[in-house]
This record gives structure tokens, C-alpha cells and sequence, in this order.
């Protein structure tokens, strides 16, 4: 057992379980898991200066900072353990390899500190105080922001220690049992590298988190009100479940009903159409010059939007010659610059054509960047009014047999497929960072295809709500 299984179990029992004994063939490559790797090693470079290490050499000859350092310990009785520091940083001191000692320290992403970063700071103290005969009492957290490291030393009280061998020694207990059952707390199951297997499981069983809109709290409240799946909650009578609501003091009870109907589309595998859904599509049907399609690429570490795509398209229902899709890159993060030369300027040059996007980040960011180049409040209100979120029409006009209502998961339902295959926001991050790091176009190149893809999708979407609105409004 290691302290990879132990942040595995803090993030989720059944995960470190998979990690440990689970067949590796039903394991996902994961994107976050590349990033993570990725920005913690250029962190600790630039942080160590480049004075770093692998081995116990390192530690000997003084390196800033030494990697992959294994150090097998007892932590307490029948209590083995290796610990695998993620890195250990050089600091003034007394130990076994002279006037100086080493301390732990991990790098994170995200601006919040975590148990799982706490534990693992203490786990890998109790195991170095041993290995190099010096105290630890502190470790540090670097974040990485716009090109400047952020170092936040955690002390490492007795107490704290303490309670990272107790939960290691539930781990080992864990790992000794079954396999543990499916978290109900899935939100953070789109980046783990077992949600494949996972998510075929809940499937077959039923679990009610599977459903859009449903997550701990609700299952929970659903079970006390005697809904133990999704089964159930699609055969559930309305007035029964309007009565239970009532009688619960719950409120919102049209969120329930959604619920049923959810549960119904996803195991008939069938859409449910909903009233007066034709309203939000009336832009379509009239008189428009032309259409925008937008979707941008970033990196929410470093507040930064790296590539903003626009599709243009003179004819909604058909593909044409005349259609181009143009990617707007911003490398260096300036923001200023793009705002005033290229993305809000090709906005303007067709002021009069509606922008459709998926999801609000697009219009947040635009609007973000029409304030920075000084807009008047008259005209950032007309430029919102062009915004048309495809996400929000969806929603309020269908409820599909979908886990989710995300662009990938609705544009592959609707038959949208991507030219890259296994692509993702994440994975347009990654390729970003390698191109950062080594400046190849070909990670461009695959980005720009991406977000291409994104856009063609977001048309995809708009098409197929077109095709599917009342009789009445179909365009022939």
C-alpha cells in the first residue's frame, strides 16, 4: 500500500479499491490525470530552479528538490506502508545527509487545499522524519498561476498525522474487503479513469444519480420517500409523489416530476418532447443573413481563454461554400490585445447575426472582454441579446434519454461525431500544455480541429431541434 492509494480513497473508497485490485484493461486513459502530472513536474522545475533529482542520490548530493524517493515504513503495528513523496524540497536543517534536511510538498491545481492534500503532506512527514532521522513539522502546497508559483507552507501538527495513519489503516481495512459499492456522489466521476466501468454498473443497477439533475442529497430524499431507483421512479403515480412531496414540506415539486419523465426517457431510450417548445426556436424561422457558431478553448487554472472558435453560416439548414470557420488564437493570455483586434471586431463586422453557442461560458466570456475594451452599457445589452444558448433551448424544449445534457453527449445522441476520436475539453487542455511546453503545431492543429468539431456539433444540435419542432414551423 502506497499514499497514491491513499489520495485514491479520499477521493473515492471504490477507486482505490479499482486502483489496487481491479483489472487495468477496464481502466480509461484520463486527461485530468496527464494534466495533473503534467503541470506538477513543470511546477517543481521552475520552483526547484531547476535543481532537481531522482533518487536517493539526489538527497546525498543536497539536490533543491528530489523526486521519486521510496520510503518503506512502518507506521504502526502491522502497518507497512511505501510513500512516494512527490517531491521533497531541500530546506536548513539536521539529518543523516548532514546540515540540511528535506520537507514534503505537492502541487495542486485549483485554488482550494484539500484532505487529500493535507494527508497526504502528513503521511509522507511521518514516513521521511524516519528515513532521514530529522522532524518534520511542515509542508508546503505550490499553485501555479500565470507563470508564478504560489507556496503555501501547511504545518503538520501531531494530531494531523495522527489522523492520516488512522484513515491509511482504514484503507488497508478496505482494500481487504469486497469491492465497495458505487459512490452516490458522482460529480466527480467525469475524470476518474475507472467512470466507464463504473457507469455501466450503475446502469444495470439502476441508481438514481444516473439521472440528470439528481445527485446525493436527492437520491438520499428520494430513498426516504421510498424510491430506491430508477425503476421505480419512472413507474412512481405523480399524485402519489405530489402528496409524499407535501407532506415532506417540499416546495419545488414540478424538479420531481422532471424526474419521472427523466427517469422514463432514459430506459425507453425515447425523447419526451415538451409544451410550447416551438417558442424558442422562432429566431430560426425568421429572416436572418446569417448565423454565428461559437465556442471557446481555456485554461480555468490560469483564467485563460486560449482559443476563441467562430463558425460562420449564411444558410441554417444546409452546409455551403460560403460557410468558414476561423480560430482565433490568444498564446501569450492577452487578453486586450485579442479584444481590440481580432474577436470582438469580427462580432461587429456582422452585428446583425445571431451568435449560437452551447452552454453560458461563451457569452460570459465576450461579455468579459467587451467591459476590458471600454463597451458602453447600450451596447454590451445589444450584444448579450444576440447570444442564443442551444443548451438552455434544449432543455426547456426536450428531455432526451441522456445521462447528461452536455454538447458531447447530446451532439453524439443527435449523430454528431467527432473527426479525433476520445476528444474532450480536457484533452484540448492538455495538447494546449504540450504545446506550450515544446511550441509543436501539431498540438495546435489538433486543437483547432477540436473546437472546429465543437462548433459543427453546436450546428448539429440546432438542426436536429429544427427538424424535430411542431409541423407548423418546418422549413421547406
Amino acid at each position: 500500500m502506497n499514499n497514491f492509494l491513499l489520495k485514491s480513497y479520499l477521493k473515492c473508497k471504490r477507486k482505490a479499491w479499482l486502483d489496487f485490485k481491479g483489472d487495468k484493461k477496464l481502466k480509461s486513459w484520463s486527461a485530468q490525470n496527464s494534466i495533473q502530472n503534467f503541470v506538477e513536474f513543470k511546477t517543481f522545475e521552475e520552483y526547484t530552479e531547476n535543481s532537481l533529482f531522482s533518487g536517493l542520490k539526489g538527497c546525498k548530493d543536497g539536490y533543491k528538490g528530489v523526486l521519486g524517493i521510496k520510503i518503506h515504513s512502518n507506521l504502526k503495528q502491522d502497518l507497512e506502508s511505501v510513500i512516494n513523496p512527490s517531491i521533497l524540497i531541500k530546506e536548513k536543517g539536521e539529518s543523516i545527509w548532514g546540515k540540511y534536511k528535506y520537507i514534503p510538498a505537492i502541487s495542486k491545481l485549483g485554488n482550494r487545499t484539500t484532505k487529500e492534500h493535507l494527508f497526504d503532506l502528513a503521511l509522507s512527514s511521518v514516513a521521511l522524519e524516519k528515513f532521514q532521522n530529522s522532524r518534520v513539522d511542515h509542508g508546503i502546497v505550490l499553485k501555479r498561476y500565470k507563470n508564478h508559483i504560489k507556496a503555501e507552507k501547511i504545518f503538520l501538527k501531531e494530531k494531523l498525522k495522527y489522523q492520516a495513519i488512522n484513515i491509511f489503516s482504514e484503507l488497508k481495512n478496505s482494500l481487504n474487503q469486497n469491492i465497495p459499492e458505487i459512490t452516490e456522489n458522482r460529480k466527480k466521476c467525469s475524470i476518474c479513469s475507472w467512470q466507464k466501468y463504473c457507469d455501466n454498473e450503475a446502469k444495470s443497477k439502476g441508481y438514481l444519480t444516473d439521472i440528470d439533475g439528481i445527485g446525493l442529497n436527492t437520491s438520499i430524499f428520494l430513498n426516504k420517500l421510498g424510491v430506491k431507483d430508477i425503476n421505480q421512479l419512472a413507474s412512481f403515480n405523480k399524485k402519489a409523489l405530489d402528496l409524499k412531496l407535501l407532506n415532506n414540506q417540499e416546495k419545488n415539486i414540478p424538479k420531481y416530476f422532471k424526474f419521472i419523465d427523466q427517469s422514463k426517457a432514459y430506459i425507453s431510450g425515447r425523447a419526451i418532447s415538451l409544451p410550447n417548445r416551438n417558442q424558442y426556436l422562432k429566431i430560426f424561422f425568421e429572416t436572418q443573413p446569417g448565423f454565428l457558431i461559437f465556442d471557446i478553448e481555456s485554461n480555468p487554472d490560469e483564467n485563460h481563454d486560449f482559443l476563441y472558435g467562430l463558425l460562420s453560416i449564411r444558410n441554417i439548414w444546409q452546409n455551403s461554400k460560403n460557410d468558414i470557420y476561423e480560430p482565433i488564437l490568444d498564446l501569450n493570455n492577452e487578453k486586450k490585445k485579442i479584444s481590440e483586434s481580432e474577436i470582438l471586431k469580427k462580432l461587429k463586422l456582422k452585428n446583425n447575426w445571431p451568435i449560437l453557442h452551447y452552454g453560458d461560458t461563451e457569452k460570459i466570456a465576450i461579455i468579459k472582454l467587451a467591459r476590458k475594451a471600454n463597451y458602453m452599457e447600450s451596447e454590451i445589452e445589444i450584444l448579450k441579446s444576440r447570444f442564443i444558448d442551444l443548451h438552455v433551448i434544449v432543455r426547456k424544449s426536450w428531455i432526451l434519454p441522456l445521462k447528461n445534457y452536455s454538447l458531447k453527449t447530446v451532439a453524439n445522441w443527435v449523430g454528431f461525431n467527432w473527426e479525433q476520436k476520445n476528444v474532450s475539453g480536457s484533452k484540448a487542455l492538455f495538447w494546449w500544455l504540450q504545446y506550450q511546453n515544446n511550441k509543436t503545431n501539431i498540438f495546435l492543429e489538433k486543437i483547432i480541429n477540436y473546437n472546429k468539431d465543437d462548433c459543427l456539433a453546436t450546428l448539429h444540435i440546432a438542426r436536429w431541434l429544427l427538424k424535430n419542432s411542431s409541423d407548423e414551423f418546418i422549413k421547406r
